[in-house]
């Protein structure tokens, strides 16, 4: 492992000193400087170009969680650890907002130190190599075609799954271009039983072979669809969804994007490395709304996120299952969160239960529903081209759909 150079920084000499401490019998972990406050922290960052920045969250002058911001803004190769003694959940969801990559409470031990140090230059070392920041970035991504759609929500239960696979298919029927369909919801992913697919392998299976990755190997593990989309079932159980690592992922999709013009995503509901890693390859990334407060309170949340960790171009907004009754509406989410949704997904209980019964997407069983209508014009603007049904729309709708594309985020 190369050495890891990190910049303390804390208005107590003493609590540096400790950090200091705790670091010293590890060798591939330097400390490279120090700082006692925020503006300082910004200087240094920007002078030293430390790879980790352990930061304290309470300071004067400036705190943390605004030093943090301007130095996951200015430096990207920074990654920054808040530490605190504060725990609640609040502080984290500022801190990650900020841009931090991790939240380590005190008191700590050396060990849970140099770990969390260790794990977020990995995983910011991988992640500049997606982004094309890094000068080892991987010859493969850069030359690689395959628009990868992936669809993610911080809470669970909007959807997002049905969507995933509607889409999928949708886009293999109306493109008549490559598509496969990975589920990374990990550990519970239902792909397979909304295809009806029977499972032969997994994404656990092809996570532990030995042999380099390649597409032969890959498709021996890709399922086929009778829409013509390829399908990578998520892990059987949770055990299994542990011999996924972050590195066999980071393999994994630049093959695909080499190979297939659609590379659509499920995700968990969490900002783990795997999801990070689709997020950070995506080309598109569909973030889910439901018109319920508590998704309202965690999709804000995950834009906050999101746009610091630099997403915001590629961020489009999906309203799904909506026209549920009693729901929140449509015009009342789009300002409160100051943007037009890019789709609007109708809740249709009865045509998603006979789908998923049938273990076809409604694109494929009802496909003049008005969800599937709704899914197949979502791939058509994903895609870029003209939308299905569009002489169906009503000037209203026509009008609607216009503004949700001009002012996509």
């Amino acid at each position: 492992m190369s050495e890891i150079k990190v910049l303390v920084v804390d208005d107590i000499a003493n609590t540096r000193e400790d950090i200091k401490r705790l670091l010293y019998f590890e060798d591939d972990i330097t400390v490279i400087g120090e700082a006692s406050d925020g503006e300082e922290a910004i200087a240094m960052a920007a002078g030293l170009k430390p790879d980790v920045v352990l930061m304290d969250i309470n300071m004067p002058k400036m705190d943390g969680i605004q030093a943090t911001e301007s130095i996951a803004n200015n430096c990207p190769e920074c990654s920054v650890i808040i530490i605190s003694i504060q725990g609640e959940q609040e502080y984290l969801r500022r801190a990650m907002a900020a841009g931090a990559r991790e939240y380590l409470v005190k008191p700590f031990s050396s060990h849970e130190l140099a770990d969390v140090i260790r794990r977020v230059y990995e995983s910011n070392k991988k992640r500049l190599s997606f982004l094309g920041l890094s000068s080892q970035a991987s010859p493969r991504l850069k030359a690689a075609k395959g628009k990868i759609i992936t669809l993610f929500c911080s809470k669970g239960g909007v959807g997002k799954t049905v969507l995933a696979s509607n889409l999928a298919v949708a886009l293999a029927q109306n493109t008549k271009k490559k598509v496969v369909l990975v589920d990374l919801d990990l550990p519970g992913g239902d792909i397979s039983v909304m295809l009806n697919i029977t499972v032969r392998g997994t994404l656990a299976e092809l996570a532990q072979e030995t042999d380099n990755l390649d597409i032969s190997l890959v498709e021996s593990y890709l399922l086929p669809h009778l829409s013509g989309t390829k399908i990578l079932p998520a892990p059987l159980s949770p055990e299994q969804a542990e011999l996924i690592t972050l590195q066999r992922v980071e393999e994994l999709l630049p093959i695909l994007q080499e190979n297939f013009d659609y590379i659509v995503i499920d995700t968990s509901p969490l900002y783990n490395d795997i999801n990070l890693a689709a997020l950070d390859a995506a080309s598109q990334i569909l973030l889910l709304l439901s018109q319920d407060l508590p998704c309202v309170k965690h999709v804000k949340t995950s834009l906050d996120i999101l746009t610091t960790l630099g997403y915001s171009d590629k961020l489009k907004l999906i309203i799904n299952g909506a026209g549920m009754e009693g729901g929140i509406k449509i015009s009342e989410l789009e300002k409160s969160f100051n943007r037009t949704a890019y789709a609007v997904i109708p809740h249709d209980e009865k045509v998603v239960r006979h789908s998923v019964n049938k273990g076809l997407p409604a694109v494929m069983v009802q496909p003049n529903s008005k969800l599937a209508e709704a899914v197949i014009n979502l791939a058509h603007s994903l895609a870029g081209s003209p939308q299905a049904n569009s002489e169906k729309q009503s000037p209203a709708e026509t009008k609607r759909s216009i503004i949700g594309r001009l002012f996509s985020f």
